[in-house]
């Protein structure tokens, strides 16, 4: 039987919660009892209590997830200190053998809310029954005692620092495992920090979310290939993973200085020796002659509000002239190299495409982890499928919510060991293109640049 262990969660990004401790668990060979149906489970609460094997598990996602904030024994719940204490007492097996000679402390602290100091003493004296015999030590005690009550949210709202004290909607009780370690990782890469950034870099907190989502680990080979100014290649390579990054725009993982801007970030960070190397080439025109490469890609596409995804070709074809058009090679009079033209790459066929390419160059059991901006009042689940294709499932769908539009951070793993050949991206992405009349169902996703700066207005009927 699982023990259960309560888990106190940042209230940040709750839709991410659950895929990071399911990702982290399966990185470490370990399954979580949810304990009821994940359906049900409340993540706008930041409490919650898993079934855990045994407590190195609760170490372990303490210590690589970044959502958590702290992990306890669960011993007891209750809407009132009666209730708490009544069902405390019910455990005695799991407390009584810190009772003879163990050093302790209690901490009695709130959410939502101050407790004064005078009612955390009383807080303290009612658990008098477990009879501890140990010494009290405030400083460094052998276990910590935490007792958490939950208030509702009234930020917002004028009123007295203690008002309302002792109404809290729930308490919890339980031992202390360990405080969430990862989550200092968010300043150690905070981008204003970062010796090399741009617009489009991705916020610390979200691209180490991401990382965990492609379960990075020594060992493990990841590719971003929309690798811009590099977010994603520092998080996965401090988990361990090697690094291989491509876009199609080399300036942005150049920059102006001599040594390319993304190494000398990975030199701050030190991991530059994970990052294998950088390569300027279209997605759609990529030089993978072999697939199942990669144990996953981590990306965020570029979708056209602070940049805009291209591909090779022209927005309008060539007048004819009656001749062919010189060769690439050719020596060009005024002795420029030659830079090839591109043209706008619509983010629905983006994401098919790179559907696509993951299922050809990710090994079997790999993951595709990326971002699909949505329109609010438009997105439907049916969304994500219409860019799915044979041995592709999605796994995780978390919402990272803005109001009128919303960024969802996809996660799908290759479920197949079939070898697939090279996709081929033509006009229409290698699949069947939206335009498609036989396409019943327009994504969200479609058009999305034009919708946003429209500012997501319904054209009248």
């Amino acid at each position: 039987m699982a023990n259960k262990y309560l888990f106190l969660f940042a209230q940040t990004h709750e839709e991410f919660r659950l895929p990071e401790v399911q990702s982290v668990a399966e990185l470490n060979g370990f399954k979580i009892d949810f304990l009821s149906p994940i359906s049900e489970l409340d993540v706008s609460r930041p409490f919650m209590i898993f079934g855990l094997e045994n407590e190195d598990h609760a170490r372990i996602l303490a210590r690589r997830c970044i959502l958590i904030k702290s992990v306890c024994e669960f011993y007891a719940r209750g809407k009132t200190y009666e209730e708490l204490h009544n069902a405390n007492r019910l455990n005695v097996p799991k407390w009584e053998k810190y009772i003879e000679d163990t050093s302790f402390k209690f901490e009695v602290s709130a959410y939502n809310h101050s407790i004064p100091q005078k009612r955390q003493r009383e807080v303290v004296e009612n658990f008098s029954y477990m009879a501890l015999l140990g010494k009290i030590d405030m400083k460094n005690p052998e276990e910590i005692f935490v007792c958490v009550e939950e208030y509702v949210d009234k930020h917002g709202m004028t009123r007295h620092k203690h008002e309302g004290d002792g109404d809290c909607r729930e308490i919890f009780f339980g031992r202390l495992i360990e405080e969430g370690s990862a989550r200092q990782l968010v300043k150690k890469f905070d981008v204003k920090k970062r010796s090399y950034y741009g617009n489009t870099s991705m916020e610390a907190e979200i691209s180490l979310l991401m990382a965990n989502q492609t379960l990075a680990a020594p060992g493990k080979l990841v590719c971003d290939p929309f690798v811009g100014t590099g977010s994603m290649a520092y998080t996965t390579a401090h988990f361990g993973a090697w690094f291989f990054g491509s876009d199609i725009d080399g300036r942005q993982m150049r920059g102006k200085d001599n040594t390319p801007g993304i190494l000398r970030a990975a030199e701050q960070y030190d991991v530059s020796k994970r990052i294998i190397d950088l390569m300027t080439f279209d997605v759609t025109r990529n030089p993978w002659r072999c697939g199942e490469l990669f144990d996953a890609i981590i990306t965020d596409p570029p979708y056209g509000v602070r940049a805009g995804a291209k591909r090779l070709g022209r927005k309008k074809p060539l007048k004819s002239s009656g001749s062919e058009p010189p060769h690439p090679d050719t020596p060009r009079p005024d002795d420029q190299p030659y830079i090839p033209p591109t043209k706008p790459y619509e983010l629905s066929a983006l994401a098919r495409d790179l559907v696509l390419l993951a299922r050809y160059i990710l090994k079997p059991g790999g993951r595709l982890v990326f971002f699909l901006p949505t329109v609010t009042d438009e997105y439907e689940e049916v969304d994500i499928q219409t860019m799915l294709c044979d041995g592709m499932e999605v796994i995780a769908n978390s919402l990272q919510d803005f109001g009128s539009w919303g960024r969802r951070l996809i996660t799908i793993r290759k479920n197949t060991s079939e070898r697939y050949p090279p996709p081929s991206f033509d006009a229409h992405g290698g699949s069947q293109p939206v335009d498609d009349p036989s396409v019943t169902h327009v994504p969200a996703h479609k058009d999305f640049r034009t919708k946003y700066f429209q500012g997501f207005r319904k054209e009248l009927e």
